[in-house]
């Protein structure tokens, strides 16, 4: 089946999308629309066998539970883990909660004074408060914990993997990294950041903007990883739904502290019937395709001088002499010499293309710092990238 073909296909299992076919819907890094086998999935539980898990006999409950027992096994299944067995999987309201949760109940229990952690200051807000959150309660208990900033290239915005080595220390205890920047949309290469810190540090990856639109596959020696954490709704999955994956090789095994309530037992029944829809639609083909999207935009529009690609301009540009590793993945995120970002937001919606114009959650960002972000994901067309690069250059 042709690439046109496969991706028309999928782009007709969601309903919001061929709904509005005069809309087109550029914001996937903030959530991703569900397709049909999703919504279905939930309909059919919450009418055939809704009930609390873990806290019944009777069948509804014991399917309940069952759902998200499987589920667990199913997010490691779908993530490549090489020893399931070791591992656990902690189900949150998404990738803030999930990295709050291994911040308050695994690293300040793990930390003593004097040690150090490396932390990004210019990835999302939510994967530096936390942290941050973490020095704040240790200190009030006497433990003094030093934060060092991940270094940054200037240009691509990649991690400085050369500058990170010198930051390591004999008392570096731990690492939070991204996966993929959910402003420059490029790979942060975590192999580099491993081979850095060496075999004994635990990192905690940030893969909000990986999983579901990349393939994430833990057996990779690249991405030898102590935590990941996503996001359900950016992975086709209801809002409210995401998961912490814990190795256990390093430290303590993860356990989330205090009484564990009532789960989003619809939104784990979506994450099921998502994780499923993306391994039979194929992960590697819908980044290949959302590579190719992603490629038609950054070379055409670094062509109009009137904007500024943030990030490495030429990364995924037709002529890019880059190795694949630092390309971009899904986003394309820029500004517009003369007109604000908020505005230019606006005047993209009248043509009917919604993309995200503002400081994009990024830490140390202000309303200074706005920026349009188009995020892309497999139900979006060649034709409406070339709508929106029609706008564009019209306003140069």
């Amino acid at each position: 089946m042709s690439a046109a073909l496969w991706q028309r296909e999928l782009r007709e299992q969601f309903p919001i999308v061929t709904a509005h076919p005069e809309s087109a819907y550029l914001d996937s890094a903030a959530t991703s629309q569900k397709p049909r086998a999703v919504l279905e999935a939930v309909l059919t539980y919450l009418t055939t066998s809704n009930a609390n898990a873990g806290r019944g006999a009777y069948p509804w409950a014991n399917r309940t539970t069952e759902l998200v027992e499987e589920t667990r096994e199913r997010v490691k299944e779908f993530l490549g883990d090489p020893e399931p067995g070791h591992s656990t999987v902690h189900f949150t309201s998404g990738t803030t909660e999930g990295l709050r949760a291994v911040a308050r109940d695994w690293l300040v229990p793990y930390l003593t004074d004097g040690d150090e952690i490396l932390v990004p200051f210019a990835d999302h807000r939510a994967n530096l408060d936390p942290w941050l959150e973490a020095q704040r309660l240790l200190a009030a208990r006497g433990v003094r914990v030093h934060l060092r900033a991940l270094p940054y290239q200037a240009v691509s915005g990649d991690y400085d993997h050369r500058a990170l080595g010198d930051l390591v220390g004999p008392r570096t205890r731990f690492v939070a990294a991204t996966h993929t920047h959910h402003v420059y949309g490029g790979d942060m290469n975590v192999h580099r950041i491993r081979a850095a810190v060496g075999p004994e540090v635990p990192i905690c990856l940030d893969a909000a903007q990986s999983v579901g639109h990349l393939p994430v596959d833990l057996a990779d020696p690249a991405l030898d990883v102590d935590f990941v954490v996503f996001s359900g709704h950016k992975a086709m999955a209801l809002p409210g739904s995401g998961a912490v994956w814990a190795r256990n090789a390093r430290g303590p095994g993860f356990r989330p502290a205090g009484w564990q309530g009532t789960p989003n037992t619809a939104g784990i029944v979506s994450l099921r019937a998502a994780l499923d829809w993306l391994d039979a639609a194929g992960p590697e083909r819908i980044a290949g395709w959302t590579a190719g999207l992603t490629t038609r935009l950054t070379d055409r529009l670094r062509h109009l001088d009137a904007y500024e690609i943030l990030g490495c301009p030429t990364s995924l540009a037709a002529d890019s002499a880059l190795p694949a590793a630092q390309r971009r993945h899904c986003i394309v995120t820029f500004r517009h010499h003369d007109i604000p970002s908020d505005d230019l937001g606006f005047i993209l919606y009248s043509h009917g293309l919604m993309v995200r114009a503002d400081s994009l959650c990024q830490a140390g960002a202000g309303e200074k710092d706005g920026s349009v972000r188009v995020s892309l994901h497999v139900y979006n067309t060649e034709e409406e990238i070339d709508r929106l690069l029609a706008v564009l250059a019209s306003l140069v």
